[in-house]
């Protein structure tokens, strides 16, 4: 057997590897004496069928098998032989000749690898990145307190219906063969397009009015839903209406209260209005610094996958991506997210170098806590925050036991673990900030 190397660009390179009949002989000959061992054919006792019968029913997959068996052998010696930090899998090459499987022959296979740069850089203190401080103003305090009220709020009879209240109708027209009536149509006055909107805005109770509903309504679903008939069923429907207004419903903001408090922050932690704006205040304070370590968390991505320098085979990823998700994404799918595939990849091999480095162990604990965290977090934003703690502990493992969640899980733990020391070992400068100029930093 023989192996050659052609190097494609810096970062690729194609292995052509030459295998001659003696070098997969034994292996075809071992296939062949399993299989007749366990043929089962008509008329011959098992192991005792001819050997020239087994060949020719399982003669090809021996041989494949076997040749299989001698090419992985040799891309693994190759790999071992050449150390190099290879992206994905060796892929076969799309210059690859069909062969001929015919038992005897010699065959040639062409494979393309793909690998980055070697890594090698120093982290220390004189590594700096600014870490945000973000100031709570009152008005901040004020508006979350306002989102909470609101949040807690119930909608309630109205007079006149303004931009963000809801009209409860009746729509009828004239008495005849395809005289379509709903009775009870809830209808959002926000949604309301064009002139119509006058009609609507400022309604109260009794009002009556005319209006053209795919004038007025212009996105089929919504049309559908408010006239409680199917999308395909809209077409045959003369769309002008008598609407008359049976009710406003207007959506009034909960006011404090220690029910209110109990739902917000759990049952006796908040008691007046200084303590309401307290919670409010700490629970800011936790948003704004989940916010800031975000930012610092990228911001440590972006300064070291630069210094590091990786350099990655693009056009092998972009083919080995395409390959590997044939049926999921389009080539061009691939090529737009492709920028953001190259900028993940570098950054794994920096946070791998990082961990290397400092000989940084995930365990199963650390991946067990995060399903936990990660479900918790789910449920939360669901508004479930008293999930019984078995509840949540299965459904981590249930987690942890699927490979794809998993693997997210891995992910998460691993960059966690690399921000964590390299914050350690750089300098933080500490930089207060509005949450304004936060959120608009580049």
């Amino acid at each position: 057997m023989n192996i050659t190397k052609n190097q494609i660009d810096e970062l690729s390179e194609q292995i052509v590897i030459n295998v001659e009949a003696a070098d997969y002989a034994a292996e075809e000959e071992k296939y062949l004496k399993s299989a007749k061992k366990t043929a089962d054919f008509k008329g011959f006792r098992k192991g005792m069928v001819p050997m020239s019968l087994v060949k020719r029913v399982y003669g090809e997959r021996a041989l494949v098998e076997a040749v299989n068996k001698v090419i992985s052998d040799a891309i693994n010696d190759y790999l071992k032989n050449n150390p190099k930090p290879y992206f994905g899998e060796p892929m076969a090459s799309d210059e690859q000749d069909d062969n001929v499987w015919e038992s005897g022959k010699d065959f040639t296979f062409k494979f393309d690898l793909g690998y980055s740069t070697p890594i090698d850089f120093e982290i220390s203190k004189d590594d700096k990145l600014p870490v945000y401080e973000i100031g709570i103003s009152d008005e901040a305090v004020a508006e979350m307190k306002a989102n909470m009220l609101s949040q807690m709020g119930s909608q309630q009879e109205g007079e006149a219906a303004g931009e963000e209240d809801f009209i409860i109708a009746d729509l009828t027209q004239e008495e005849g063969e395809n005289a379509k009536n709903v009775e009870g149509a809830y209808i959002a006055v926000r949604s309301v397009e064009g002139d119509a909107k006058k009609n609507f805005l400022g309604a109260k109770a009794g009002d009556e009015f005319t209006v053209n509903v795919n004038e007025a309504f212009t996105n089929d679903t919504d049309r559908a839903a408010m006239l409680k008939v199917k999308k395909e069923e809209l077409e045959g429907i003369d769309p002008v209406f008598k609407v008359k207004v049976v009710n406003v419903k207007t959506f009034v903001p909960a006011e404090e209260s220690q029910e209110v408090y109990d739902n917000l922050f759990g049952e006796d932690k908040v008691h007046n209005s200084e303590e309401f704006d307290a919670a409010v205040r700490e629970r800011l304070a936790e948003n704004y610094r989940q916010e800031a370590d975000y930012r610092l968390s990228n911001d440590l991505r972006d300064y070291f996958t630069a210094k590091a320098g990786v350099k990655l085979p693009k056009d092998f990823i972009r083919k080995f991506l395409i390959k590997n998700n044939e049926g999921k994404f389009t080539p061009e799918q691939i090529d737009a997210e492709l920028p953001q595939f190259l900028t993940d990849f570098a950054w794994r091999r920096v946070r791998g170098y990082v961990l290397d480095k400092y000989d940084v162990k995930i365990e199963q604990k650390d991946l067990e806590s995060a399903a936990i965290a990660r479900v918790s977090y789910q449920y939360a934003m669901y508004g479930l925050s008293n999930v019984p703690e078995d509840f949540i502990r299965d459904a981590a493992k249930r987690m942890l036991a699927d490979e794809s969640q998993s693997d997210v899980i891995l992910s998460m733990v691993e960059d966690k673990k690399c921000t964590d020391v390299l914050k350690e070992n750089i300098t933080l400068d500490p930089v207060a900030i509005t949450v304004e100029d936060f959120r608009n930093l580049q």
